[in-house]
């Protein structure tokens, strides 16, 4: 594993137990530039984990509890009028920051949600056709609870497809989570930062640089054709959903220590990158149950690129 990767993973694992697989796919989402949808049901750490990741790498982390009753104003900022200039001044909304947190994003108005997507997408607000950059690297890490729908809204498909990866949690093995009662467990407030922003934005730009092979390329392109020709899916993925993919294979291959990607890279990232990207029909819902385990059947029905063109 990269050096610098083990370090930041060591330090978030000082808070968050036995959960490394999910830990190294929001590293590598960080590492990509792209946004994460956290779903899981309440207390298995959600905000925890996005808080140890900021404070590992000095970002300044902003939270905001989305309610029906948030406005659009509150993550984007507003302008002002400063009664001694007479002047509009910009006041900052809570995505003025390096990470933010949208905790329980499915019970934001359809309103705050269409306000997102700029934010999202092109990294920027605009408050009366004024455009401000958002600082970088900047990422939006969104949580909700799949399982209680009272008083939530569905996120359209718009935005779901802003989210990079989708990931899961889940409930702690209990020879893990005993280790929560211990009296020497940390707080995320207690972590230091082992690498900077700086240094954040350094990797980003060495990930890109990791080779594919046009091999790897065309295996992505199959597996990303097959959701568009399955007659168990009724929305396939995305063009975004194909560049998505490919930037976390390459993540994924950076993690690892190798500079070219491995169709192992690709298995790995598929089905969080593509399983929010596709809607099944009422057929494929009988067939496949989840979205993630209709991606992980098409994964098995694609034939691997031949080892000897590699």
């Amino acid at each position: 594993m990269n050096t610098l990767i083990l370090r930041l993973v060591d330090s978030i694992e000082n808070v968050i137990i036995g959960k490394r697989a999910p830990v190294l796919k929001i590293i590598a989402a960080m590492l990509c530039g792209g946004h994460v949808l956290l779903e899981d049901v309440p207390g298995v750490g959600k905000t925890r984990l996005v808080a140890a990741l900021a404070r590992s790498v000095n970002g300044k982390f902003n939270r905001i509890q989305l309610t029906p009753d948030v406005m659009p104003t509150d993550i984007m900022g507003f302008n002002m009028l400063n009664l001694e200039t007479k002047a509009f001044e910009y006041r900052e909304g809570v995505a003025m920051c390096n990470f933010l947190l949208a905790d329980e994003i499915n019970r934001a108005s359809p309103k705050v949600q269409s306000g997102l997507l700029e934010i999202m997408e092109e990294r920027q607000v605009s408050i009366d056709a004024v455009t401000m950059p958002l600082p970088r690297p900047f990422m939006v890490l969104a949580t909700q609870n799949p399982v209680e729908t009272y008083g939530t809204y569905q996120l359209p498909e718009a935005q779901l497809d802003r989210f990079l990866i989708r990931i899961s949690l889940g409930y702690l093995d209990p020879y893990d989570e005993v280790k929560l009662l211990d009296p020497s467990y940390q707080d995320a407030g207690d972590i230091r930062p082992v690498l900077g922003m700086g240094q954040i934005v350094a990797l980003q730009e060495e990930v890109k640089r990791i080779f594919s092979h046009a091999l790897v390329r065309d295996y992505i392109m199959r597996i990303v054709s097959a959701t568009r020709l399955n007659d168990n899916i009724t929305l396939g993925v995305s063009p975004r959903g194909t560049i998505g993919l490919h930037m976390m294979a390459k993540a994924a291959a950076f993690i690892s220590g190798r500079p070219y990607i491995t169709p192992d890279d690709v298995v790995t990232m598929a089905p969080g990158v593509l399983a929010h990207r596709i809607i099944l029909s009422s057929k494929g819902k009988g067939v496949y149950q989840t979205q993630e385990a209709a991606i992980e059947e098409i994964i098995r029905r694609t034939p691997l690129p031949a080892p000897a063109g590699m």
